[in-house]
């Protein structure tokens, strides 16, 4: 005769393993690495004064609430998830983050860090490169003793990856003061040059671990964001030393990716020209519906691009007409069109080929 209590708990056991597992079918997980603009909260769990986890941030996201979003809404990754057809990236240290949760990836970027070690030092207690990568060999651990190894390899082959590096090289390092070490020890061409061959082995890294999609985002207009417009710009135009690291580091990562995926065999890495697309609505805003795209939206003094974004600040009644969220952030508004022209652009901002040509060919 059956044991009764073995019988319920073997139902148990077997019910509970049934629904951790990975397939195929299911929507495709995203990995996120890098900064601000990308950070889905990670931050809040940190002692760091780089944080967006109190009003108004988050002011038009669903709940109305702060979450971490340097946004007042949806930032890069989960607009991207919502064309994935999956529900946003957990932030990894989110104790939320914890079985089925995982399959669908996960969000290691923390705001303030860059591709170099001693980039955003003022911030002190955040999550520089090097432990993002291990949280995610962390994460593959975590997930291989619930699916496996096999199928955990799989899912992270299978993934799509997005990382976000470079801004913070120059604006929290090179230019954060008139003499910083860097600018210093580098003329702005050859830190240039520096950096990316910095980010060139983290990308080796990524590819070691087992990404083989992954989107590589340079820096935005740099010298066109109200922060550097209020402390470097007389009239209004963008400010030069930032512009012009911005040119000359998002060719330059280009070339990069180019010379990578010559050496891995494979278009494995994909550039994203952040600098394009953002010149185009700061360039033309009303083209866009913007009324602007030298103030922020949430600020004070000059462009409201001086301090942070706080209860106190001077908030726009309608963040849908401003391109820059706060000092250094885009809205909600331009994060849409830069991840539209993520999956439809021409090769002037995405090379070798933009989103939706990925999501075809990996279908096959």
């Amino acid at each position: 005769m059956a044991n009764p209590g073995f019988a319920t708990t073997l139902a148990i056991f077997l019910t509970f393993f049934t629904f951790v597992t990975y397939t195929e079918g299911a929507p495709r997980p995203f990995f996120v690495f890098g900064d601000s603009l990308v950070d889905n909260g990670n931050n809040n769990f940190l002692a760091t004064t780089a944080r967006a986890d109190s009003p108004p941030y988050g002011v038009d996201y669903p709940t109305h609430q702060p979450t971490g979003r340097f946004s007042n809404g949806f930032n890069i990754p989960d607009l991207i998830s919502q064309q994935l057809g999956a529900e946003p990236t957990l932030p990894y240290l989110d104790p939320a983050l914890t079985g089925n949760k995982l399959l669908v990836g996960a969000n290691f970027a923390s705001a303030g860090i860059g591709i170099l070690n001693d980039t955003g030092i003022q911030f002190v207690n955040i999550i520089r490169m090097p432990n993002q990568l291990q949280y995610f060999q962390q994460y593959q651990d975590r997930v291989s003793a619930l699916i496996g190894e096999e199928q955990t390899q799989r899912l992270v082959n299978d993934a799509l990856v997005l990382i976000t590096l470079g801004g913070n090289d120059y604006v929290n390092n090179y230019f954060l003061t008139s003499f910083s070490a860097r600018s210093i020890q580098y003329n702005l061409e050859d830190y240039s040059h520096f950096i990316i061959a910095e980010y060139r082995k983290i990308l080796k890294s990524l590819h070691d671990l087992g990404a083989r999609r992954v989107l590589v985002t340079g820096s935005g207009s740099l010298g066109c964001v109200p922060a550097e417009l209020a402390f470097r710009s007389s009239n209004g135009e963008c400010a030069k030393g930032p512009q012009q690291a911005s040119a000359i580091y998002n060719p330059l990562l280009v070339e990069m990716i180019k010379s990578l995926n010559q050496e891995l065999g494979s278009d494995i890495f994909v550039a994203v020209n952040a600098m394009e697309m953002q010149n185009d609505f700061i360039t033309n805003p009303q083209d866009y519906g913007f009324v602007s795209s030298k103030i922020a939206c949430c600020g004070q003094g000059p462009y409201n691009g001086i301090g942070l974004c706080t209860a106190a600040s001077n908030l726009c009644p309608n963040r849908d007409e401003y391109a820059f969220w706060d000092n250094f952030h885009p809205s909600e508004k331009a994060n849409k069109i830069i991840v539209q022209t993520i999956f439809t652009g021409s090769d002037k901002y995405i090379t070798p080929m933009n989103l939706s040509t990925i999501m075809t060919i990996d279908s096959v």
